[in-house]
């Protein structure tokens, strides 16, 4: 009938899987979108927005799976005492008993080498494991798998992916991490961008090889080869990961996309995660697209346009989910 459906859903959601299939999931973080949006689109608290009227019924929208955001600034708190941990559970996975919680993501891109985020890096692994433990508590046992965002920005070097290893400054911050999610059979989740090294090199890297479509191989790896800089990144970190003694770890890509421009490489990566690495042939990419709707607050200028739909709810390109 046309009418918008309405789901309640905490406010920290953050990510979305609208087809069930591991990689056909769109990413969605609107807290500056300066838009009111409606009808297709849910309103959550804080000014978040959920796209979900072609997914959802009336039976509800628990097919839909969801990864959950503990924000930085809560990771002090939840290391510390596991009563926060627990009502912090209470209140953002309890509640919502309809909601398919696929991860927990305790935190976002913190670093040791980032002024910003550094202190909270000494609490990440004591918040992910007092989030574990509210978990079993509340009778989840493992179903909801947790994890951490990292950047790549924490790798000494990518090229080669063989030659990857984490920065000596990271280290030990993110040694505990893997020891943790290898122990617990966790993920590690990753925001890998190929625009963000594109344009901080452009002369050494090709638009074409960002953006998967180059014609032949690029990057060389003893027996591997690269054609295109994503598949590069996701080897580089699972080489980095491995050498911490992750040797379960599997990489999750939390964030990735590109702006309006370089819009067909949406649909060409949804094709290619399905073939996997040269590393991991035939194991297909779990990766998040960022984003879902311009945010047209962001600063610099370029990060205003990743949606594949504009403030005004218009797609900006076709993107093909099979």
């Amino acid at each position: 009938n046309g009418e918008s459906k309405v789901l309640q859903v905490p406010h920290h959601l953050k990510r979305i899987d609208l087809m069930r299939t591991c990689f056909h999931v769109l990413l969605i973080d609107i807290e500056k979108l300066r838009v009111r949006l409606k009808t297709v689109f849910l309103l959550v608290p804080h000014g978040h927005l959920i796209f979900l009227e072609p997914f959802c019924t009336t039976a509800g929208c628990n097919i839909i799976s969801v990864i959950l955001g503990v924000p930085n600034e809560d990771i002090p708190g939840i290391a510390r005492n596991l009563s926060v941990a627990q009502s912090w559970i209470q209140k953002n996975v309890v509640k919502f008993y309809n909601v398919n919680f696929r991860y927990i993501a305790v935190g976002n891109e913190i670093s040791p080498l980032d002024n910003t985020t550094a202190r909270f890096a000494p609490y990440v692994v004591l918040a992910m494991q007092n989030i574990a433990n509210a978990l079993f508590l509340a009778r989840f046992g493992t179903k909801i798998k947790l994890s951490t965002a990292i950047s790549p920005r924490l790798l000494g070097q990518f090229y080669p992916p063989s030659g990857a290893a984490f920065v000596p400054k990271v280290r030990p911050y993110i040694g505990s991490v893997i020891k943790f999610l290898e122990e617990n059979n966790f993920p590690s989740l990753a925001n890998l961008h190929t625009y963000l090294p594109y344009i901080s090199n452009p002369k050494g890297i090709g638009l074409d090889y960002a953006l998967f479509s180059a014609p032949s191989t690029v990057v060389r790896d003893g027996f591997y080869k690269y054609w295109n800089l994503f598949d590069v990144l996701v080897d580089a970190i699972y080489v980095a990961v491995e050498k911490y003694g992750g040797n379960k770890v599997e990489v999750i890509v939390s964030e990735t996309g590109w702006p309006s421009a370089g819009g067909t490489a949406a649909t060409v990566l949804i094709q290619q995660v399905k073939g996997g690495t040269p590393r991991r042939p035939k194991r297909p990419v779990e990766a998040y697209i960022y984003d879902l709707i311009d945010e047209d607050l962001k600063k610099p200028e370029y990060k205003q346009h990743w949606g594949l739909f504009d403030a005004n709810k218009k797609l900006k390109y076709p993107v093909r989910f099979e």
